[in-house]
């Protein structure tokens, strides 16, 4: 799993101040750090509409399911109806499920409940492409074939949001908030996109 940046606005941060300013007659202030500190703390989050990010994200279709319930964003998924498939299984770790929190799992496994798990994946990974591959070459559509595959079979997505939703993304997709690990991982990799992208906010969100 990875994510990159493809997209962002141009001088995002100055943006969002000056659209703030609307009605202030400072709104070449070239002092922005106090004022975006100030919406953050207030909750003033519209002026953060004004810019957007695009991320790349290489994933399992589990995980994509779960990125795009995320309403405020735009997605393009790699479409299985129109390209064919690559043996490209991703291979998770398993971890036990916590019995108070339906939520959560816990990664305290023996060692070979673990390589059982990893050898699971495989057997079934390699029947379901192989199969999936039988149903192509008897020209079966795709769009078709495609039920046959795993939720663990890659996928690229690319992901556009205003930087308010990046900043409640972020905090929602936290470990704290019970998100899935597979997930969080990706969410920690945006988080510093996003830090790196946008220095003041960030600071100002005391990330």
């Amino acid at each position: 799993m990875s994510s990159k940046l493809i997209a962002v606005t141009p001088n995002a941060e100055e943006i969002i101040a000056y659209c703030a300013r609307v009605s202030s007659p400072h709104q070449d202030n070239p002092n922005i750090a106090g004022l975006l500190k100030y919406m953050i703390r207030e909750n003033h989050w519209s002026p953060f509409e004004m810019a957007n990010m695009v991320v790349e994200i290489y994933t399992s279709r589990a995980i994509s399911q779960q990125i795009i319930r995320h309403r405020s964003f735009s997605f393009q998924e790699f479409s299985q109806r129109y390209s064919a498939v690559d043996y490209t299984p991703l291979i998770y770790t398993a971890r036990r499920q916590d019995t108070t929190n339906r939520q959560n799992s816990i990664n305290d496994l023996s060692a070979e409940d673990t390589l059982w798990f990893i050898g699971a994946q495989l057997d079934v990974s390699r029947l379901a492409y192989d199969r999936y591959y039988e149903a192509l070459d008897k020209g079966i559509a795709k769009e078709s074939a495609r039920f046959l595959l795993p939720l663990n079979t890659a996928t690229t997505l690319y992901m556009n949001g205003t930087i308010r939703s990046w900043i409640h993304y972020i905090q929602l997709r936290s470990p704290e908030h019970g998100a899935q690990k597979e997930h969080t991982d990706i969410v920690a990799e945006i988080k510093e996109i996003f830090i790196e992208q946008f220095p003041i906010i960030a600071k100002a969100l005391e990330w």
